[in-house]
């Protein structure tokens, strides 16, 4: 185990003043490290917010019209729920003829416009570069408008954020970029499409950082960020109201929101909400291990998932489609409990089934519904506040259970809602849910999809230890007939050299860059005034220290000597024994 004292590592000596002169080469580091090539990314960024925005908004046209002509035979572009009244009992084999054409779409056409697209969109961020099939911008939107269209119990956010991301791919491929530019205007796009269906920008790029960017760098957050402020623009001068329409303003914005039933309330739905999030990935992926079992192909699949929906939609007509006038309604708290009981059991169950058909379509839409529908249920057990603050709670709850994004989750709700006095609420539910998720399962229902594909995504940031520490701090001194060797054999390999006032993250790039396992240390503008070598186990001291601050429990303060201090302050000529 590392030890903690300044020789080994020197950064730790914070109390002592900074006496490195101002032209030192480590105070020229920076806090980000950024080039001028991100000024040209933004320009490309925004066009790309504007494109998706119309995409987008065509994407919700072409759902409402495959949805008037499927349940009426009229046309129509409006969203709304499908009517079943004209077909009565046919109604139920709609979403059957919705999922034999999205079967055949995907295996004549491609097999990634199957499932919800976010896993996907992970999949091509992290194994392929960034690189999106340009035929998914055609296939992904048509097979999810048909999905949905039909009845399908999806929202259209998940396809317009993969509908996004492949154009922000596109643009990508285009241009003589690297897999990190690529992969800022992939997400660029999602967020794009995000906005473009909720108005929520802020949301979008929160969800890109805390899913999809796997980084916190200015080179990913402000492409995302022109993008998302774009497609806000596009859309707000092309439409006037958003799908969920819901009340401006909650009462809990005034000084009851912090009233201790208040906050025992919000809890208890942080708490539910987390519950909930274990159920609906549990449900999910059992129905996904069924299908697997039976010896149909997989293109069958979404017609028989599609007629569990058909029956559920007989049941309660509110569950098919991308439901947004119905989650208006219960943040308006205008439906009854029994209404929401209903609308929380059958949706969970069309949707798990669907969804674990591997069809195409959104998870967004359908975990606000239920979401919003546990806490309307659990508001008519708290009271205190009006039914709609206690759905906006669970909405957002269910939001940070299942996708393990708290921010994106808390922002989203007072975007949706301008509801800015429900913040303290919303950080107490979130918070509660996503410590339950993360407790009660290893993946979230994005990455289980992922790692059923045989690779890993870890949701965890955190600063890289090699950029935090400097090379005096780790290298190896030349005192040992060793690590002369080592050096003379690295001198006569040509090998390139490094500096004790640089970064370990640059020493690391530098000998993958050039294949050289040891590296002398010289001082600047002195280059044969060797100081010592610097090997990949020096690095791994970088890390040693890491698992020094996680695994190494100490009490640094110890209260039962603060009465023998004070003692010796006021007889400091005294030792004691």
């Amino acid at each position: 185990m590392a030890s903690s004292d300044n020789a080994r590592y020197p950064s730790d000596a914070l109390v002592e003043p900074d006496r490195r002169p101002r032209d030192a080469p480590e105070r020229a580091l920076g806090d980000f490290v950024v080039t001028h090539g991100l000024l040209w990314l933004v320009p490309i960024a925004v066009a790309i917010g504007a494109c998706v925005a119309f995409v987008a908004l065509g994407l919700l046209d072409l759902i409402g019209l495959v949805t008037h002509l499927a349940y009426t035979g009229k046309t129509g572009v409006r969203i709304q729920r499908p009517d079943i009244a004209p077909l009565g009992l046919l109604s139920a084999l709609v979403p059957v003829a919705g999922g034999l054409i999205v079967g055949l779409m995907a295996r004549l056409g491609s097999e990634r416009i199957r499932g919800h697209g976010i896993p996907e969109a992970m999949e091509t961020i992290l194994l392929r570069g960034s690189r999106m099939e340009p035929r998914l911008a055609v296939l992904k939107p048509l097979s999810s408008a048909i999905s949905i269209g039909t009845g399908g119990p999806f929202g259209a956010e998940g396809p317009i954020i993969v509908t996004g991301g492949a154009l922000g791919s596109i643009f990508g491929q285009l241009l003589h970029l690297t897999s990190s530019e690529r992969r800022s205007l992939l997400v660029a796009g999602a967020a794009g499409g995000m906005t473009a269906v909720f108005g929520t920008p802020v949301a979008a790029v929160l969800l890109a950082v805390e899913l999809l960017l796997f980084e916190w760098r200015p080179r990913s957050m402000i492409p995302v960020a022109a993008a998302a402020m774009a497609a806000e623009v596009v859309r707000e001068a092309l439409t006037n109201a958003g799908l969920i329409h819901s009340v401006p303003l909650f009462p809990m914005a005034g000084a009851g929101v912090l009233a201790p039933a208040m906050i025992a309330g919000a809890a208890l739905v942080g708490l539910a909400g987390g519950l909930l999030a274990w159920i609906m990935t549990r449900c999910v992926y059992a129905a996904e291990d069924l299908f697997g079992r039976l010896k149909l192909h997989w293109s069958w699949w979404p017609a028989l998932g599609g007629l569990v929906v058909g029956l559920g939609g007989l049941i309660d007509p509110r569950v098919l489609g991308v439901g947004y006038e119905t989650i208006g309604a219960e943040l308006a708290g205008r439906l009854a409990v029994s209404a929401l009981i209903a609308l929380l059991l059958v949706k969970l169950t069309v949707w798990s089934i669907a969804l674990g058909s591997n069809t195409s379509g959104g998870i967004l839409a359908p975990l606000l519904m239920l979401g919003a529908a546990l806490g309307g249920l659990l508001g008519a057990l708290c009271g205190g506040a009006g039914e709609g603050v206690w759905a906006l709670l669970g909405l957002a709850a269910a939001l940070a259970g299942v996708t393990r994004s708290p921010f994106t989750s808390i922002i989203f709700a007072v975007e949706l809602t301008h509801s800015v006095g429900s913040l303290f609420a919303l950080l107490v539910a979130c918070t509660l849910a996503h410590l339950v998720s993360v407790l009660t399962l290893k993946r979230s229902i994005l990455t289980e999809k992922v790692a059923r594909r045989g690779h890993h995504i870890t949701r965890e940031y955190e600063i890289d230890p090699l950029s935090a520490m400097l090379v005096r701090d780790v290298m190896s001194n030349q005192t040992t007939p060793a690590a002369l060797a080592l050096e003379l054999r690295a001198q006569a390999s040509g090998s390139p050299v490094a500096y004790p006032d640089e970064t370990l993250r640059a020493v690391a790039d530098r000998m993958v860059l050039s294949e050289s396992t040891i590296l002398p240390v010289v001082a600047r503008g002195m280059p044969d005034r060797t100081l010592g070598l610097v090997s990949p186990l020096d690095l791994l001291r970088a890390h040693e220290r890491v698992l020094d601050a996680e695994r190494r429990r100490e009490r640094t303060l110890d209260p039962r000597r603060w009465g023998m201090s004070a003692a010796l302050r006021e007889r400091p000529g005294e030792v004691s024994g």
